[in-house]
């Protein structure tokens, strides 16, 4: 055994096939920042404040960086169906990284993208990106407009973005 071990040793330096020299400088694993509950709730929190001022009752919906609900809030009179579409809004911004805003008129084609299951392209939406990480993303639905649901969800990320500003996210 011990004979078999030594022969593949060599045979392996022989063939170049021992650690490259650049690989001890290279990480194995990345760091991933991500959202706590507490910040996803305050977030959902301003939000929920921000179309109250608006008067209207509202969905929120904040999904982690994989897309995953971390904190879903239905106000008191919200309809039910604004659940479901808050979160279809805050993966869809999320996966564009982009406010679903701009996103109106992008995908026009039939079997385009957006076609998939999921996805909704209307205002309302907006990722969660600070210095260049990507977050998350913000969905608020039951609103008359989708720019009043954007107006909502940018307030949502404004009670939160100077606190993770500082902290270098």
């Amino acid at each position: 055994m011990k004979t078999l071990s030594k022969t593949i040793f060599i045979f392996a330096l022989g063939t170049g096939l021992s650690t490259p020299s650049y690989a001890d400088d290279e990480k194995m694993t990345i760091p991933v920042k991500r959202l706590t509950l507490e910040s996803s709730l305050r977030i959902a929190q301003g939000a929920i404040a921000q179309c109250r001022k608006e008067g209207v009752q509202v969905a929120v919906t904040v999904v982690d960086r994989s897309g995953h609900a971390q904190v879903v809030l239905r106000d008191v009179l919200a309809m039910d169906i604004t659940l479901p579409i808050s979160k279809q809004k805050a993966h869809t911004a999320m996966a564009f990284n982009t406010p679903l805003s701009q996103l109106s008129g992008r995908f026009n084609k039939p079997y385009q993208v957006p076609k998939l299951d999921g996805l909704i392209l209307g205002a309302g939406g907006i990722p969660i990106n600070v210095g260049g990480s990507i977050l998350g993303g913000i969905g608020v639905s039951g609103a008359p407009s989708g720019e009043t649901d954007e107006k909502c969800a940018k307030a949502g990320l404004e009670a939160v973005l100077a606190d993770l500003e500082m902290e270098g996210s």
